[in-house]
């Protein structure tokens, strides 16, 4: 069965709001929500046939757009290859052009509509940022000030990452961490204090992985409304921590890094083979800084994860700081229409 090519399209509009668009009642997985889109033309490259389907569907004009997520879906009657990309800018008052009911909704807000099974991914990569800053091994004090300039400058998904701190210790900080700036980040925990800590994530490591996935019955340790997160580094992993339901994963090494010396690392080229084959949004890890961020993406990535290179001592401003809350997926419901505005 030959594999349809489907280019599809996040759109923000200035406030950061993204274009859902419903599909016709008669079509295939018809009356779901769908991100805008269509199937690439074989003499097309990806980002003109993304181009073309957009001012097709929607009567817009792509000025800066970049690859979010890739993905394989089979369904029971046909292949898809989703290729997602992101549009930043654009052109043009967004509607509905072929006569599709299409709405102007937040990254939350995206939790409240039926999409098909496909797109459950892109709903996560949409919700995501694509920096994940892992803190480095210093005293609670230097974690306390990093933490708050690196908010302050916009990071939105830190991994708390004080593996030389005591269980006490550890739960002290994240207690500080998350009545300070909870409601302005998401959070990531590693070990034992994660489950039990509302409001935050969990960061699995890979030995974690493979003990919650290698179950009789794996189950996903974190309910549905809280960020679960896994460390792999090959193929084997990465099944793995789809099949548990995890929500995003850190692939790594990609370069040689100073937290681990001894890791070979996978290099650009089997990282991208790698993601080829991955269905969750996944951060390159190792080695890397802001400056392999375009490599990231166009390699497969939702982004770049790191310690020295996102530390807010070494890295200016990313953006501007925003209330970002972990995602509900089991509740979807009809939001009322929210007129469509333009990309300039």
């Amino acid at each position: 069965m030959r594999r349809i090519h489907v280019m599809a399209a996040v759109i923000r509009d200035p406030q950061r709001r993204i274009l859902i668009a419903k599909r016709p009642d008669n079509a295939h997985q018809g009356g779901l929500w769908e991100f805008p889109g269509g199937k690439l033309e074989a003499d097309e490259t990806r980002l003109n046939g993304l181009r073309r389907e957009l001012k097709e569907e929607l009567g817009i004009t792509v000025i800066s757009a970049r690859p979010l997520i890739d993905l394989q879906h089979d369904y029971t009657d046909k292949q898809i290859r989703l290729d997602v990309w992101e549009v930043s800018s654009f052109s043009g008052d967004a509607h509905g052009a072929e006569g599709q009911p299409v709405r102007w909704v937040t990254e939350q807000q995206l939790n409240d509509f039926s999409f098909p099974a496909a797109n459950q991914p892109i709903v996560t990569a949409a919700q995501l940022p694509d920096r994940y800053l892992v803190t480095p091994g210093l005293d609670e004090p230097d974690v306390l000030d990093g933490i708050g300039r690196a908010v302050a400058a916009g990071m939105r998904l830190i991994q708390l990452r004080q593996t030389q701190l005591d269980d006490a210790r550890y739960r002290a900080l994240c207690e500080q961490v998350m009545a300070r700036w909870g409601d302005q980040a998401i959070f990531m925990l590693k070990g034992d204090q994660a489950p039990v800590m509302e409001g935050a994530g969990w960061h699995l490591t890979a030995a974690q992985l493979r003990e919650f996935a290698q179950q009789p019955t794996p189950v996903r340790p974190l309910p549905e409304h809280r960020w679960l997160a896994a460390s792999c580094h090959n193929a084997e992993e990465l099944q793995m921590a789809e099949a548990l339901g995890v929500d995003f994963v850190t692939l790594s090494p990609v370069l040689p890094t100073q937290t681990h010396p001894d890791a070979l690392p996978l290099g650009w080229e089997q990282a991208h083979a790698l993601l080829t084959r991955c269905r969750l949004p996944a951060y390159l890890l190792g080695g890397l800084t802001l400056a392999e961020l375009n490599t990231a993406h166009h390699a497969g990535a939702q982004g770049i994860a790191a310690i020295r290179g996102l530390w807010p001592s070494t890295q200016v401003a990313v953006g501007t700081a925003v209330t970002c809350r972990p995602p509900h997926r089991s509740v979807r419901a009809e939001l009322p229409h929210t007129a469509p505005a333009s990309g300039m």
